[in-house]
């Protein structure tokens, strides 16, 4: 086959370091938009950027040059310097050493940008412990609790 073609799309879950409230509502918006502009520095599509004060979710649209985990450093890395420099009030910010990603099908982009969308009332009924797990199960990843959260 004379050319390369793709769709790959990766379900980004991180949480702040310790799960901190670091992302408040007031900068939230802001923040999903500059972890979007990385993705497009990098290649990738940010489908959909969203989650909470002590999370995200960031579905992306990847090149196949690029693996998950550079894809999460990407996003984790340049967004914690960003944070550092544009909030001085939030120099303890960090991201959790670790992530979630799930591969999406493109027939349920809809559903996964909904769900992101709504993260805020998503999280009046469910913690982001128990989204997580849920989320590890639905996607059949095995986990040791003993080192889920850390």
């Amino acid at each position: 086959m004379a050319n390369t073609f793709s769709q790959i799309y990766f379900h980004l879950v991180f949480s702040t370091k310790n799960r901190v409230d670091f992302i408040r509502p007031e900068i939230e918006a802001r923040v999903w938009a500059y972890i979007g502009g990385i993705a497009r520095n990098h290649k990738m599509t940010a489908l959909q950027v969203g989650g909470i004060d002590d999370h995200i979710h960031a579905l992306i649209g990847s090149p196949t040059t690029l693996s998950p985990s550079q894809a999460a450093k990407y996003l984790k890395g340049d967004s914690s310097y960003w944070i550092h420099n544009e909030f001085p009030d939030l120099a303890n910010f960090g991201w959790q050493d670790g992530y979630g990603v799930f591969s999406v099908s493109r027939s349920i982009i809809p559903d996964v940008v909904d769900y992101i969308k709504r993260q805020r009332d998503h999280h009046k009924k469910q913690t982001f412990e128990e989204e997580y797990v849920e989320l590890l199960k639905l996607h059949g990843v095995e986990y040791d609790e003993q080192f889920l959260f850390g």
